[in-house]
This record gives structure tokens, C-alpha cells and sequence, in this order.
């Protein structure tokens, strides 16, 4: 089984507070970016490089690649799992990815989205997806920062 200590939504994925802050108060040593997108982005992979600390490692890989492969994953890597979206993460756990409990920390305000807590604005898409995931038995928590609180998550299906 994999040692995934953190499981963090963050449409920004690798940047300064990933980086600095969440990856030290959890001790990760490695962060894994599940994106489909940024899979083949040799570019955006580059930049998120340049904000990841010099103790972690860095890996980008599909959602499907990650289903394949996390299992493999040396016992050692403190995986620190950053993806964009409540749907790739449900995508990840009905794929068999145990995401035990889910940090929800950056969702932009967008078209059609609407803003429920500090930093998450959501659709109906979204809360379907964070619905499903409680179903799993996946904790839910909404959380910018280490050092603060976390915010109450039933903020997502309001």
C-alpha cells in the first residue's frame, strides 16, 4: 500500500504554499501531481520544478497512470498527492487509490461556479464528485494552510 500522507485538491497543484508549507508540516518527500494535462506539459512541469523544495522529489503522471502505478510505490516515499479537481480524485479512488482523507485548498471562482468557503468556489459537478467521495469514506477537510483551522465541509453542498 502506498504511504500517501497528504491528498490535497489545488487547481494551482506544485506552487508556493504546496511547496513550503504543506509539504513540510507533512513530511513528503515526494510530490505527485495526478493531471492529465500536465502529464505531456514538459513546460508547466519545468515551473512547478522550480517551486517544489530541493527534498522532494516531483513525479506528473495521468490519472490512469497513477491507478497503475501508486501501488508500486516504495514504502519509503512519503507521497504527497496534488491533483486539480474533486472529479480526478474520485476518478483515482473508484480506481482504487487509497485516499483516506482529502484536503480541499484552492478551487478558483469560474463560469457557473459559486463560492462556498475561503479559496473553493464549486458546481454542481463538484459537489456530485465531493458526495461520492464522503460515500467511499473519504474525509473531507477545507484547509488553505497547515496552520489554520480547517473549515467546516458541509460549506461544499450548500
Amino acid at each position: 500500500m502506498p504511504n500517501i500522507v497528504l491528498t490535497r485538491i489545488d487547481n494551482r497543484l506544485i506552487h508556493g504554499q504546496v511547496a513550503t508549507q504543506w509539504c513540510g508540516s507533512i513530511g513528503a518527500n515526494l510530490i505527485l501531481v495526478a493531471n492529465d494535462a500536465v502529464a505531456s506539459n514538459k513546460l508547466r512541469q519545468q515551473l512547478m520544478d522550480m517551486a517544489a523544495p530541493a527534498y522532494a522529489q516531483t513525479r506528473y503522471w495521468t490519472i490512469q497512470k497513477t491507478i497503475d502505478t501508486i501501488a508500486k510505490a516504495s514504502p519509503a516515499q512519503k507521497i504527497f498527492l496534488v491533483c486539480e479537481n474533486p472529479e480526478d480524485v474520485l476518478k483515482l479512488v473508484e480506481g482504487g487509490v487509497p485516499v483516506k482523507k482529502l484536503n480541499i485548498g484552492n478551487m478558483h471562482m469560474a463560469d457557473g461556479k459559486r463560492q462556498v468557503a475561503t479559496t473553493v468556489a464549486v458546481n454542481d459537478e463538484d459537489v456530485a464528485a465531493f458526495k461520492k467521495l464522503q460515500e467511499l469514506g473519504v474525509e473531507l477537510e477545507i484547509r488553505k494552510v497547515p496552520q489554520e483551522h480547517a473549515e467546516d465541509p458541509s460549506k461544499l453542498f450548500k
